[in-house]
């Protein structure tokens, strides 16, 4: 059994580093019992008298690899970690660093309760059901097919958000190949966050298309709009477009998430946060389905210099992909 009371194999008669040595050893054992995760290990490893590089040395000795980065990350609280890995660096750090077993780890375990206690649940299932009835009504209306006619080569979605924590707006650019004759257009599809107002959005035509019908639905948040060639294409013909909505009009967002009915290129997604809205830490996953529980959660690094994190998905497969984030 590993002890918190053993810290730095220092021993003085400077009765000043003693006093300071007792305080470390306190806030340890404060840490240690209530947290959170980030204070424990910060305290644990100025108790221990360690820098991060000599912490990195010893994870490497236990066959574990951590950059000193991370090692900064965690214990300042801007991230946590969640990975098969990170979690392996945990358990070694308690011995490293003299704990008592599975102490970090209970408190890690414990913040991760308390962040879903916290975070709204995810569009639930019956949401996305009511979505996909309004869309199928929505086609309808315009009279056009489910089955567009054109095959996704390339999508690049780029999000961006705002001051307020909202979605502030979206821009996608499409790379399609038609698969029959005479299909001229596209119907673009918005699904604004919880309590959203899609007759206050605009759609905005940005490259090799205009926009034509719009039709909304206020209840699930969905806005379908017509964004119209200008040409009709020929089986087998390429085609690329651009175009943008502008939303705001949704409470705080945490995450977002792009449907795929069928195999398709390339996807990548970038979402951008505002100077005064930075989250702390992003997270990719996935669904084979909305009825399918999400799988395939990663971590994702987040960039501080240009506020940004991405995914890129190299051959796209039906169901979900997306992009989460926490803000605190």
């Amino acid at each position: 059994m590993r002890h918190a009371t053993q810290h730095a194999d220092v021993a003085t008669d400077d009765p000043l580093a003693a006093a300071e040595e007792a305080g470390r050893a306190e806030e340890l054992d404060t840490a240690l019992r209530g947290g959170p995760f980030h204070v424990a290990l910060r305290a644990a490893i100025a108790a221990r008298g360690l820098p991060l590089q000599r912490v990195q040395h010893h994870l490497s000795r236990h066959g574990v690899r951590v950059g000193v980065t991370s090692l900064s990350y965690w214990q300042q609280g801007a991230r946590r970690p969640q990975r098969p890995e990170s979690l392996r660096a945990v358990r070694a750090l308690e011995e490293i660093l003299q704990l008592p077993e599975e102490s970090l780890i209970r408190l890690l375990a414990e913040a991760e309760e308390r962040s879903a206690a916290q975070r709204p649940a995810a569009r639930s299932y019956r949401s996305l059901v009511e979505a996909s009835d309004v869309l199928d009504r929505l086609h309808a209306e315009l009279g056009w097919p489910l089955d567009s006619g054109l095959h996704s080569l390339g999508h690049h979605e780029r999000v961006r958000i705002g001051a307020h924590r909202e979605l502030a707006a979206r821009e996608s650019h499409h790379i399609v190949r038609a698969h029959r004759d005479g299909v001229d257009r596209f119907v673009a599809v918005h699904h604004g966050d919880p309590g959203c107002a899609p007759e206050r959005m605009t759609v905005h035509a940005l490259e090799n298309c205009r926009t034509g019908r719009v039709r909304l639905d206020q209840a699930t948040g969905v806005l379908v709009t017509e964004l119209l060639f200008g040409t009709r294409l020929r089986s087998g013909d390429t085609f690329l477009f651009r175009y943008g909505v502008e939303d705001g009009t949704a409470g705080p967002s945490r995450e977002y998430v792009r449907g795929f009915p069928s195999h398709g290129g390339q996807y990548a997604l970038q979402v951008r946060f505002h100077a005064d809205a930075l989250p702390v830490r992003c997270h990719r996953f996935a669904q084979h389905s909305a009825a399918a529980p999400r799988s395939g959660r990663q971590e994702l690094p987040f960039s501080g210099l240009y506020r940004s994190v991405h995914l890129v998905e190299p051959r796209v497969r039906p169901g979900i992909i997306g992009i989460g984030w926490d803000w605190d």
